[in-house]
């Protein structure tokens, strides 16, 4: 760990939302999938729940297309597997997070109407199906982006990323990224397990607490 890329985490990690995040409903093509990670990433998300597709299993990691489609944004990003939308928005709103599914209904607004400053979670459906009808209802609001085109909708990925750019908009105007939004103790956490990935699965598997890092991301104490 070079003290370059130590300060590159943390000035990555000083920008991390972690009061914003995506939940995916069945989003079952790699290509789209990565592609929501790499936005996520791009925008200081540092969660996406995902609903696996009906195959149940979720786009694989470490495939060539997959890795040239999310820029290796996995890594940074943790992605959190839900049994089922309904579930997970039930769970997200019990923890104070407003969810906003991309739904077309009567109770749908314009998505830069709503407020992203709140702790969010973006709901986005499957390519095919999107949003259950049962999970647009649970959700706390319904969100959609105007189209004046003869298609109906944007790919989802592209529809992610239009949104959360919305997000990272209004949160740059509030100031949530001048200042960092992760407690420091979990600041000193993330940042291990981004600079010391294998130690830090070592350090879990024994059940024992990170070392210290110095302004230099060396370890503290522990001769390595």
């Amino acid at each position: 760990m070079t003290p370059e890329r130590f300060q590159k985490i943390m000035r990555v990690l000083g920008k991390r939302q972690p009061t914003l995040s995506v939940l995916m409903d069945e989003v079952n093509k790699p290509h789209n999938f990565s592609a929501i990670l790499r936005t996520c990433d791009a925008v200081g998300v540092m969660t996406a729940h995902a609903v696996p597709p009906k195959s149940g299993e979720l786009p694989t990691f470490g495939s060539r297309a997959f890795e040239a489609t999310s820029g290796s944004a996995h890594k940074w990003v943790k992605v959190q597997p839900q049994t089922d939308a309904v579930s997970a928005v039930r769970e997200l709103q019990a923890q104070g997070v407003q969810v906003l599914a991309t739904h077309l209904s009567q109770r749908s607004v314009d998505y830069r109407e709503s407020d992203y400053t709140r702790p969010t979670c973006v709901l986005l459906g499957a390519e095919k199906w999107g949003v259950s009808d049962a999970a647009a209802e649970a959700a706390d609001g319904n969100i959609i982006i105007p189209m004046f085109g003869m298609v109906q909708s944007l790919n989802v990925s592209v529809a992610a990323a239009t949104i959360l750019f919305e997000a990272q908009r209004q949160r740059l105007a509030a100031g949530m990224y001048d200042m960092p939004q992760l407690a420091s103790d979990d600041l000193a956490r993330v940042a291990f397990e981004w600079a010391y990935p294998d130690l830090a699965a070592e350090y879990q598997e024994r059940g024992e607490p990170y070392p210290v890092l110095d302004g230099e991301g060396q370890m503290v104490g522990t001769g390595q």
